[in-house]
């Protein structure tokens, strides 16, 4: 892995470490959990929190996305 790319991944190993990083992934947790299949008014609201929901996700996944992506390279980078 080029110094380059390492440099990237530091950067964003260190803001996973920050308490600021935990609070914000702590609250896209709590919104995520607010969304309840009751309060769904018709198939454009289903469209709408779809949507919403896929994109909480796909934060609340990124730093293990991150992590996993990280560790492949360097495993590659082994063999």
């Amino acid at each position: 892995m080029d110094q380059e790319l390492q440099r990237q991944y530091d950067n964003y190993f260190d803001m996973f470490s920050t308490a600021g990083w935990k609070q914000f992934v702590e609250d896209l947790e709590d919104i995520s959990d607010t969304f309840r299949i009751e309060d769904i008014k018709d198939e454009v609201d289903l469209a709408s929190i779809q949507g919403q929901l896929k994109v909480l996700k796909q934060i609340l996944y990124f730093e293990d996305s991150i992590r996993r992506t990280h560790d492949e390279l360097l495993e590659s980078n082994d063999d």
